[in-house]
């Protein structure tokens, strides 16, 4: 049996099958070819606009896809949420599509856009927003390069921004909200009902997730002579106790824990002073709690 997973195209292409590289899953893709292959042969994956996959997941073409929460939403997809991945295009944290307006302008608010021209990517979630508002305005399709269009083509836009460094840079300004999102495993309803499927997914979600909790965590040790022990212990912070064995020379510990990358700084000094020495700080690759 095989899992049929669709995987984005587009600015989340290299991250996710670096990703994937990271939890253990090798993918390999010609630069034509949209069918790449794996070296788990229970994956059937397949390479496709991430705007597309809630569709196809939904119909049971693809049991299963990494896309975005906007583009679930936007195609309005009854399918399974197996969990968010907090990975985007440049950063980690959450995207937002946002109403954007010139810089110039006297627009302040969505109210103040009645009756005016809006261009977006995001279509159906725009209309929902304005005419739950009961804002009447008037939604176009944006085939791209949308912030380069106010003022001379429509009178704001609504767009993607990770920084809101490109908004900026195109002289424009944000003014609303309109929705947080990030990257998401989705799964077909009957899919997620097949035990195999279902455990395939969860064992997945389990490699990926792990993986990017392992970039907050480095791990540390160093070795410690036993009257030193106590000390050592008080200075580091860990998931859990420590790990201390016995070296072979009488009266000295290694010490070894995983602690989180930004502490490093301050403890290791800490560490040094109460007497630790031989510190070796490594990378984590995976962190499964």
């Amino acid at each position: 049996m095989k899992l049929s997973f669709g995987l984005p195209k587009g600015s989340l292409e290299q991250s996710t099958i670096e990703l994937f590289r990271k939890a253990g899953i090798h993918i390999r893709k010609s630069e034509r070819s949209y069918y790449p292959t794996s070296d788990d042969p229970e994956l059937d994956l397949i390479i496709m606009r991430p705007q597309e996959i809630p569709r196809y997941v939904e119909q049971g073409i693809l049991d299963a896809g990494i896309t975005g929460q906007d583009w679930t939403e936007e195609n309005n997809a009854k399918v399974v949420e197996v969990t968010e991945l907090s990975y985007s295009k440049n950063t980690r944290q959450k995207c937002r599509w946002v109403l954007a307006v010139p810089e110039d302008s006297n627009f302040k608010k969505a109210e103040d856009l009645k009756g005016k021209r809006i261009a977006t990517e995001l279509v159906a979630t725009t209309k929902r927003y304005f005419k739950k508002r009961k804002i009447p305005v008037d939604v176009e399709f944006s085939w791209g390069a949308t912030e380069v269009k106010p003022p001379r083509l429509v009178d704001a836009i609504v767009d993607i921004t990770e920084t809101g460094s490109s908004l900026r840079a195109n002289r424009l300004r944000i003014i609303e909200t309109i929705l947080e999102t990030c990257t998401i495993i989705i799964a077909n309803k009957e899919s997620w009902k097949n035990d195999w499927k279902k455990s395939k997914l969860e064992n997945l979600k389990m490699l990926l997730l792990g993986t990017l909790d392992a970039e907050n965590y480095i791990g540390l040790k160093c070795n410690v002579q036993e009257k030193d022990l106590d000390n050592v212990i008080k200075v580091l912070p860990s998931l859990h106790n420590p790990t201390i064995s016995h070296l072979y020379d009488k009266g000295w510990f290694a010490v070894e824990t995983i602690l989180p990358i930004k502490d490093t700084k301050l403890i290791i000094p800490h560490l040094k002073r109460a007497g630790a020495s031989g510190i070796v700080e490594y990378p984590v690759s995976k962190v499964i709690e």
